[in-house]
């Protein structure tokens, strides 16, 4: 017996270590309330971060370095990006107040294994007017480097986004937390956009690349905006995650239980160029969930209150 137990407590330990990056954040509690926006703050740090690089620059031309240069400066081989960690704690930034036992984990069973049960739920900020997990700045950064990096590999932005849906089922989403997050494939396509608008024009429609390569050296020729790339596709409350049987059902009964706040503030809960958005990345291998979106489901909720005529 206490051999069984020992072997599952290791087995819960190997999950957690192989899974932290994928914790989960909650962008349906507290949604009414008031979070400064952030996009300035952050905007500032990716925008020094590229001014460095560029001056203290002393090789050749060779965009790949550049690229892994950032990466390694304001990204990192840890769980949590240095970026993502500094939205997580930095008192300058404002972030919604939502612990595990008041989100819509909360109920989850440890034996169920979920990564919010054991390492609780991560940070929700704003940016861009949207409300956005803190983990989905390192699915930009790293997972956007890993999408850039295949895309290069495979000649095919396609093929790129099939290996980065793999990923999310086998290592940052379903397979470890339960859960498949079409924001973190939203993150991860953005953040590739992003890397190649480093170097090319008009990639970001109507703007030049952010820098251009003259007689030896970086020329930062306009700034970053997370403007250009976080919409309401980065919201998990506006473009559900997909759940496994066991954690779906939990999280269904707790968005049951916040429809009040819904029908309080539809508004809220509703994207407005759903349309153009799911246009957008139709190659990226989001999985459709209209169910769990509140407007769906706390309307379907309140119709089986109708009496049947």
């Amino acid at each position: 017996m206490i051999r069984s137990c020992s072997i599952i407590g290791l087995f819960i330990l190997g999950l957690a270590a192989s899974s932290a990056p994928a914790y989960e954040t909650d962008q349906h509690s507290n949604r009414d309330q008031e979070v400064a926006d952030s996009t300035v703050l952050l905007n500032a740090k990716v925008n020094e971060t590229i001014r460095d690089i560029a001056k203290e620059w002393s090789m050749d031309h060779d965009e790949m370095t550049f690229v892994d240069e950032f990466y390694g400066r304001i990204g990192g081989i840890h769980y949590v990006d240095k970026l993502e960690r500094w939205a997580m704690t930095s008192p300058d930034v404002e972030r919604l107040d939502t612990e595990r036992n008041d989100s819509i984990y909360s109920g989850y069973p440890l034996w169920s294994l979920r990564v919010s049960t054991l390492f609780g739920i991560g940070k929700t900020i704003r940016l861009n007017d949207e409300l956005v997990g803190t983990d989905k700045i390192g699915h930009f950064i790293s997972q956007g480097r890993k999408f850039y990096k295949r895309y290069l590999d495979m000649g095919s932005e396609r093929e790129a986004a099939k290996r980065s849906v793999l990923t999310e089922k086998a290592i940052f989403g379903q397979a470890t937390t339960g859960s498949f997050s079409n924001a973190d494939l939203v993150a991860n396509f953005e953040g590739y956009r992003f890397y190649r608008s480093l170097f090319e024009d008009d990639f970001i429609p109507g703007k030049p690349a952010i820098l251009r390569w003259d007689e030896g050296y970086w020329v930062v020729q306009r700034e970053f905006d997370w403007a250009d790339h976080v919409n309401a596709f980065w919201d998990e409350a506006l473009n559900p995650n997909q759940y496994s049987r066991l954690p779906r059902i939990y999280v269904r009964r707790q968005l049951v239980a916040m429809c009040d706040s819904f029908w309080a503030h539809p508004d809220l809960y509703v994207a407005a160029e759903r349309a153009e958005l799911s246009e957008r990345y139709a190659h990226i291998g989001l999985i459709e969930n209209s169910d769990l979106r509140m407007d769906v489901l706390c309307t379907s909720e309140a119709l089986k209150l109708v009496p049947a005529t």
